[in-house]
């Protein structure tokens, strides 16, 4: 099928839709109110990294003009567009929802967020304590003075552009916000009323106590943020200079070319021509704000009020048969386990490299990391792997995207602690996440796996829901061996016979599954697909999706994120139906169901239906052969393609529609997952 005429949605407006569902979340009057504001913070996070990677990517490719059209098969510069439209639409509605929606709620619930002119003389004079004590040692404004360039402005931080006036004077500042302080700071209680006030406008309350040298008549001060590009040109030689080339990278990426300036639309028209031509900026980079910039830090927004104002915390299930009082080695040996988090606890993770770390007959540990959490740990478990003995690997991908830093100094402390680092395979990111430990068991060698869908992270891993595979099954860890002696040499394992592995196995493979059901089809069998993933873009996986629908296939899927697929479309995709969920946790685990004649095929896998994902990325994908295993994993699946209160339709209307089903009892997948698994444990 020809992929230059099959229906396809674009990459970026795709992903816009997907953050509006976010923005629904944060609107839904049936999520507790903390929580919305969280969505909001999270809707403006995914926004931020929008515009440091896509939107700097394309203004790229638009200065190709005519190659980048004929390139990509589509115009560069009209998606540049279509995308600031799209953009000033949701920044409206967020700051309707926040303005007139947020504030008015919290305020029903006795919370109130003041700003700088809203404070009684006692709470001023807490404000003026705070801002000595904490703040003001920390402020440095810059001085702006005629025909004086602009200073680089740090790619995120929240800035004050100050005007002073005196009579026909003027004078123009710039203040750099502290990110390193709370950004709310709880006021006094008054009469059971909570208040807080934001660092912003603490310092907007004592910019007199910051410009008092200078004589004035009026001083206004308006917030703007500047978004960069994000993308890291490296050399792709992966050596021992690799970590220093990507470091300082790392500090071009906080000068990197502006992409969006988001300004305070109460900002006179006068300043922000003077600040658009100091910067260079073009009118697409211009995308107008509220007051509050930075939202993200919303996401840590203090509840002071009920504690039904946030989501109930539900505690980590066990896992039937696996219990911490024994050796998960052990117990793993005679079965397969699959922990699906949040529902189930990730500690049973952690325990399975403690329990390596320290057991007399493990020989050796092998593990490829991608993201980890700030105090991982995983790594603590590695180090004293190596610290009682065993010999330890561990693969660390530095170029994962955002976490770079973060893992270049993990990196570090492990060499230190004498683990052996290898850093990757050239040209290619390993996003894999795998885990294999050999143990002496009779003389001879024993392997026990981890395979998941989600990092090796604690943090995230209370958040994302994911599935994990404790496994001991020979078919799964010779395959493993083979994937990780090749990344020891930084090469590409070959002959697979059970993992599925990019970037040289999965576009076959998966190709290989659709054929066989296309194949079964077309004979009269049952034939059916159950996808689940975070994006589909790949444009030839699309186009052999259509193949499958159009020879009698059915196709069920769930894509929390971008989704380029346009499901409903007569001699494409009528038979193809394509769900979203966005909840409290973030969908995040990969699965395949595949209907094979009756005989269910079930993989998980790290990767998605990206390009990137199949061709350009190590990724694992790993079957499910325990019958008791699959099944729970095709219950899950059912509960989620049953959603009627979280999931909305991808449709050709890109409307975000809720999802309907046959059923009037409603069914909301994670509060019903985390059930279905409680009961499997009494």
């Amino acid at each position: 099928m020809d992929t230059k005429r099959i229906p396809l949605i674009n990459r970026e407006i795709s992903w816009l839709y997907f953050n509006d569902r976010v923005l629904q979340e944060a609107a839904d009057p049936t999520v507790p109110l903390i929580e919305r504001i969280k969505f909001l913070a999270i809707f403006s996070s995914n926004l931020d990294e929008f515009y440091r990677v896509r939107v700097a990517t394309l203004s790229r490719l638009s200065n190709l003009n005519e190659k980048a059209k004929e390139i990509l098969g589509y115009n560069p510069k009209k998606v540049l567009n279509q995308i600031k439209t799209i953009v000033v639409k949701q920044e409206r509605k967020f700051n309707n929802l926040y303005e007139n929606v947020i504030i008015k709620q919290l305020a029903e619930e006795k919370i109130f967020i003041l700003n700088d002119t809203q404070l009684n003389v006692v709470r001023g004079e807490f404000v003026k304590k705070y801002f000595r004590e904490k703040l003001l040692p920390m402020l440095v404004p810059i001085m702006l003075y005629d025909g004086m360039p602009l200073p680089e402005l740090r790619d995120r931080a929240i800035y004050f552009y100050v005007k002073l006036t005196q009579k026909k004077k003027t004078r123009y500042a710039l203040i750099e916000v502290p990110d390193n302080l709370a950004r709310f700071v709880v006021l006094p209680e008054t009469n059971n009323l909570k208040f807080i006030i934001l660092l912003d406008d603490i310092i907007r309350y004592s910019l007199e106590d910051i410009f008092f040298i200078f004589e004035h008549d009026a001083i206004e001060a308006y917030s703007i943020q500047l978004t960069r590009d994000a993308e890291l040109d490296l050399d792709k030689e992966v050596s021992g200079k690799f970590i220093d080339a990507l470091a300082k990278s790392l500090l071009k990426r906080k000068k990197g070319k502006p992409m969006r300036l988001l300004y305070d639309t109460d900002m006179p028209l006068d300043m922000l021509k003077t600040l658009v031509t100091k910067m260079g900026l073009h009118g697409e980079s211009l995308i107008p704000g509220n007051r509050y910039h930075k939202f993200k830090d919303f996401i840590k927004f203090p509840n002071v009020g009920r504690a039904e104002l946030e989501y109930p915390k539900y505690l980590p299930l066990p896992l039937n048969g696996l219990s911490f009082g024994k050796s998960l080695m052990g117990m793993i040996a005679t079965k397969d386990y699959l922990i699906s988090t949040p529902y189930e606890s990730y500690d049973y993770v952690i325990h399975f490299l403690r329990e390596a770390a320290i057991d007399p007959k493990t020989e050796e540990i092998s593990i490829s990391v991608y993201r980890l959490a700030e105090n991982s740990r995983i790594i603590h478990a590695l180090i004293n792997a190596a610290k009682n003995g065993k010999k330890v690997n561990c693969i660390v991908e530095l170029r994962a995207r955002f976490d770079e830093q973060n893992n270049i100094g993990w990196s570090r402390r492990l060499e230190e602690e004498g683990v052996n680092v290898i850093y990757g395979v050239p040209d290619y990111k390993v996003h894999s996440k795998i885990c294999l430990v050999k143990r002496i068991e009779k003389g001879k060698p024993t392997y026990y796996a981890c395979l998941s869908t989600g990092n090796f992270n604690e943090k995230t891993a209370v958040m994302y829901s994911d599935h994990t595979l404790l496994t001991a099954d020979k078919r799964l860890t010779d395959d493993l061996i083979k994937v990780f002696k090749a990344l020891y040499k930084s090469t590409l394992a070959k002959g697979l016979k059970h993992l599925v592995v990019s970037p040289i196995d999965s576009r076959p493979a998966i190709y290989a599954l659709i054929d066989s059901e296309i194949k079964n089809a077309k004979a009269g069998k049952e034939a059916y697909m159950i996808l689940k993933m975070n994006s589909l873009a790949d444009e030839q996986m699309i186009a052999k999706l259509y193949q499958a629908s159009n020879a009698g296939v059915k196709i069920k899927m769930i894509v929390r994120g971008m989704c380029c697929l346009v499901p409903g479309v007569k001699g494409y995709s009528e038979n193809i139906e394509v769900i979203s969920i966005v909840d409290k946790y973030l969908e995040h685990s990969r699965v395949h169901i595949y209907c094979n004649d009756g005989n269910e095929l079930v993989y998980l896998t790290s990767a998605d239906f990206m390009t990137r994902n199949i061709d350009n990325r190590v990724e694992v994908g790993f079957p499910i052969y325990d019958d008791v295993l699959k099944k729970e994993i095709k219950e899950i699946i059912n509960i989620q393609l049953s959603d009627n209160t979280k999931a909305r339709e991808i449709n050709i209307q890109n409307n975000n529609k809720y999802h309907k089903t046959k059923s009037e009892i409603p069914c909301r997948a994670q509060i019903d997952i985390y059930n279905y698994l409680k009961n499997k444990t009494n």
